[in-house]
């Protein structure tokens, strides 16, 4: 992913304050850590990486938006985004004769999914985003934060979120590739956009404060589809194999980056979305200035 790059939280830092310079209002946080185990200790862990990036932003730029993403698969030795069913196969966490070896087990993952979303709340975050497609994720975040007085901290879900193809840079970016199967099972077929109605619904009637959709490119008609039936603001989430396969293009010369980048981005604005999160952030926060 050409201009992306790992930070340690030493350089958070500097990379915020050019980012508040810009006028970029939020930054989206993932974390690679030290070591990985079936249940994602390190996610939950108050000293854990993203929970540290956290303070140092807020203690660098505090106006800036922060959001943690809530999930497990950069945190699992497996890879996926929830408990897994009898992994590791020599000393399972869990295991439920009801469901086969390797099946995601979504009401156990549920209770480490609160977990993280507190932990990044005593970090300081100011938005939360639950993202593994867990049925009851948002309701169980939300109860996890209100019954610690954390009623102010909102829930950006990743209620419309599918099983697609376009993620791939990413998932090698963040060391998180599944290590058997795919993500099928939770995440959502790219041929139904019916399903995403259903899934909204379900999370407006669990407390989200906004609503995402992911990937964006190729699913403008799922975004607008949303807007559509929510008055609840919307994200798009314009992914790593979007801004990957544009940059690729444009290294061979075979188009302009800017002037691609800018009208796939008008065009997830012109499908409904309220904010679009991009890997184009800064290029396009200096494009616009010297616009003007």
């Amino acid at each position: 992913m050409p201009g992306c790059y790992h930070l340690s939280v030493d350089r958070v830092a500097a990379e915020t304050e050019e980012i508040a310079r810009l006028g970029i209002p939020a930054v989206v946080l993932f974390g690679i850590p030290e070591r990985k185990d079936s249940v994602g200790t390190e996610d939950y862990n108050p000293d854990g990486v993203v929970q540290r990036a956290i303070r140092a932003i807020k203690a660098t730029v505090p106006e800036l938006l922060v959001i943690g993403d809530v999930c497990m698969c950069e945190y699992s030795d497996h890879g996926h985004c929830g408990i897994v069913n009898g992994w590791p196969d020599e000393n399972p966490v869990y295991y439920d004769g009801r469901w086969p070896q390797g099946y995601v087990l979504n009401d156990e993952t549920l209770p480490y999914l609160g977990k993280i979303a507190v932990t990044y709340a005593d970090a300081g975050a100011d938005i939360v985003a639950p993202s593994g497609m867990m049925d009851g994720m948002v309701g169980i975040v939300r109860k996890a934060l209100d019954d610690v007085g954390y009623q102010r901290v909102a829930i950006l879900s990743y209620a419309v979120k599918y099983a697609s193809a376009f993620y791939g840079p990413f998932r090698d970016a963040a060391q998180s590739p599944p290590r058997f199967g795919n993500r099928k099972q939770y995440q959502e077929d790219p041929a139904n956009a019916r399903e995403a109605l259903r899934e909204i619904a379900l999370d407006i009637a669990e407390g989200a404060d906004m609503l995402m959709v992911k990937p964006a490119m190729a699913y403008m008609d799922v975004i607008r589809l949303v807007r559509q039936h929510t008055n609840l603001p919307l994200a798009a989430y314009s992914v790593s194999g979007e801004y990957s396969m544009i940059k690729a293009a444009a290294a061979n010369g075979w188009i302009d980056e800017k002037a691609v980048a800018m009208e796939v981005l008008t065009g997830i604005k012109r499908a409904g979305a309220d904010m679009i999160l991009t890997y184009w952030a800064k290029d396009v926060a200096r494009w616009l200035q010297d616009n003007q």
